[in-house]
């Protein structure tokens, strides 16, 4: 009964504090305006990428159902995160319960894992492709493209759910602020009153599981397709798959670096104050940057948006006649035929 009672006595916060950016929260309006519109484009461009993909079967293949799973786990990820640090930056400090934290930090960790391993997987799919294209059909297709991403999704699940369930046995008896704009969980372990050690341990482990893995993989498959550009004979073709490449690898350096900075350390407890400028790359910068890199700068979704568009022309058109209609079709016959008749 008086073990009962002491248990009881140290998780009487129900509750917590995200404490967000009180340094700079009289500039709360504009950066709410900022991020705001930083959330806005990344939630279009991802949405673009995954509808255009679903919607044009010359699109689904391995390479753009990656892309569609990796964005809709980017849509989600931001959207775990974003919306509560819109209302920080007007309201200032957020309470939030010790469940609902528990399922941020959660779904944070889980969308975030899911990206990790899909990254990883489209550096393999990108090797393949280069560097392998004899080889590619018979590798990948679309079936071991979903169970990829249904196996990931599964992996992530297990990892993360263990990691929350160890977290949520810890007692809680004060402070209650975070030191972040969500529940991140490294401040949130800093904040318990019991022993931490194993927690930390596993959080470390979890994490090279998860980044250096991925990292290394990914190190591996842009290196073998750098060595295969340099191969190339054409100055022009070299210069242009450099380009490609260099942008992917400033998206993966930010993704990487930031993460490897906040959770690949032995002791959760340090740094925690400059983990939140770290995580905002995470969870601003490089999702507004991934959907430029990865497609929208990819001619055959510049061709599906085009063939898109000229559908949707086509309806509003259909709407002012039959005989509108028609004219628009000919139209478009004639330009594709480039043989008009006067």
């Amino acid at each position: 009964m008086e073990i009962n009672m002491e248990v009881r006595n140290e998780t009487t916060i129900q509750e917590f504090i995200l404490e967000g950016f009180p340094a700079i929260q009289y500039l709360g309006n504009i950066f709410f305006l900022m991020h705001l519109l930083a959330y806005l484009a990344s939630i279009t461009g991802n949405m673009v990428i995954i509808i255009i993909t679903w919607v044009d079967h010359r699109l689904q293949t391995p390479m753009y159902i990656l892309l569609s799973t990796f964005s809709f786990s980017e849509c989600c990820f931001i959207t775990t995160v974003i919306p509560k640090l819109l209302s920080i930056f007007l309201s200032g400090r957020q309470t939030i319960s010790f469940t609902s934290c528990l399922t941020q930090a959660f779904s944070f960790l889980f969308f975030g894992s899911i990206i990790f391993f899909l990254m990883a997987v489209m550096s393999l799919d990108r090797y393949l492709a280069i560097c392998k294209p004899l080889h590619y059909p018979a590798i990948m297709n679309l079936r071991v493209s979903f169970f990829l991403a249904f196996f990931f999704n599964a992996l992530s699940f297990i990892l993360i759910t263990g990691l929350v369930l160890k977290v949520s046995q810890l007692s809680f008896c004060g402070p209650n602020v975070i030191s972040h704009f969500f529940c991140d969980l490294g401040s949130l372990i800093h904040l318990s009153c019991s022993d931490t050690g194993s927690v930390e341990i596993y959080v470390f482990f979890l994490a090279l599981l998860v980044i250096l893995i991925s990292l290394i993989l990914t190190i591996i498959a842009y290196s073998n397709i750098v060595v295969t550009i340099v191969r190339l004979p054409s100055a022009k073709e070299r210069q242009k798959a450099f380009s490609t490449c260099s942008s992917h690898l400033i998206v993966l350096s930010l993704m990487y670096g930031s993460c490897v900075f906040i959770y690949v350390k032995p002791k959760q407890t340090n740094r925690l104050d400059s983990n939140r400028e770290a995580a905002l790359v995470n969870t601003v910068v490089t999702p507004l940057l991934n959907p430029v890199i990865y497609t929208l700068r990819n001619k055959q979704v510049h061709q599906a948006l085009r063939d898109a568009l000229s559908r949707v022309r086509l309806q509003k058109q259909s709407f002012g006649g039959p005989q509108q209609a028609l004219d628009f079709l000919e139209d478009n016959s004639c330009k594709r035929r480039k043989s008009c008749l006067p």
